[in-house]
């Protein structure tokens, strides 16, 4: 009992001092994950979000970016040191760095993407990303005219395997008898930014028949995305809205909405309705999505788009229910 109401009075204590927060008084800060600030993918669209934040508010943050994994807890020490406030850790690698922290500093308040800490002081936010995938992968399925289709993921972990699973699921899907080729980087943090591996593993899809790819790696799919616009094959982005890197190869991008869970940790914490727990962004939150635009919209035939459409009503309103490849690390 004794434990329960010192958890109960934790959450109240921050939920408390969110309240009264006032704007002059925050200080955000982020610490991206390895690949880079600029990695046209998942980090950038948390900097996006940060961006966008301080264009409207006219508040400026911090932020770092790490070499390796274990600067990741001196990164969010540094900045609790100094105040910062709210801190967004951006990637599941940063959850032991966060947690540890965050313990240190019960009055700071953090943001974790992609995992989960359980703590007052702590706000955690995971995406549906297989629910995202499973339409690009309907659309991937619907371009190809060879019937073959590929996968690049960056590091080899569960999370990357939702993405290739909920891909797997659209295409079959799409085309039951299409086939699907999956290479992932490698098992390490260097995985998210090797554009050159990235290249080669692309060039290899191709050479087998594959002319559609998707490739949720990071840094490493600028590699994916040069190798598909050199041998005149089709891609498709991840995270971030990437059609525009090369309009008329960019088939679409699957886009994972960091820039949005970033932005509204900093306004919460801003208006002062800055919460801890656990947050899931899907389909139906807008979490996740298909980007269509004036890059890529030729490449978008009406009835790929009806077909794209329909399924995402469809798994918004329950009617397909896509498997999520971390519920019991297989892909059904």
């Amino acid at each position: 009992m004794t434990k329960i109401i010192r958890t109960t009075l934790g959450a109240a204590a921050i939920a408390l001092m969110a309240a009264s927060a006032q704007a002059a008084d925050i200080k955000p800060a982020v610490v991206y994950d390895m690949g880079g600030k600029f990695d046209k993918s998942f980090n950038e669209a948390a900097y996006i979000g940060a961006e966008k934040f301080k264009a409207e508010s006219k508040i400026g943050y911090a932020d770092f970016e790490v070499n390796n994994e274990t600067q990741f807890e001196q990164a969010h020490r540094r900045f609790a040191q100094r105040g910062q406030d709210p801190i967004i850790g951006v990637g599941f690698s940063q959850a032991n760095a966060v947690e540890k922290v965050a313990k240190e500093f019960p009055n700071i308040r953090f943001t974790v993407i992609d995992s989960v800490v359980k703590l007052d002081n702590v706000q955690s936010v995971l995406f549906k990303e297989h629910e995202g995938s499973f339409l690009v992968g309907v659309a991937a399925a619907m371009a190809s005219k060879s019937g073959k289709v590929g996968f690049i993921g960056g590091m080899d972990i569960p999370l990357i395997r939702r993405f290739q699973c909920g891909y797997e699921q659209g295409v079959k899907y799409a085309n039951p008898n299409a086939e699907v080729l999956a290479n992932m980087t490698g098992t390490t943090p260097t995985a998210w930014n090797d554009p050159g591996r990235g290249s080669e593993l692309a060039k290899g899809q191709f050479d087998r028949g594959v002319d559609v790819v998707f490739a949720a790696a990071g840094g490493t799919g600028v590699g994916v995305y040069q190798a598909a616009k050199d041998r005149g094959k089709l891609a498709i982005g991840v995270d971030s809205n990437q059609n525009h890197l090369h309009p008329g190869t960019m088939l679409t991008s699957m886009v994972k909405r960091v820039d949005l869970a970033t932005y509204n940790s900093f306004k919460a914490a801003q208006d002062g309705s800055w919460k801890p727990g656990v947050t899931v962004l899907g389909l139906k939150e807008g979490g996740v999505d298909w980007a269509l635009d004036e890059h890529n919209a030729k490449l978008v035939s009406t009835e790929m788009k009806a077909k794209i459409e329909q399924a995402k009503a469809d798994i918004i309103t329950g009617k397909i229910v896509v498997h999520d490849y971390m519920s019991n690390n297989a892909c059904k």
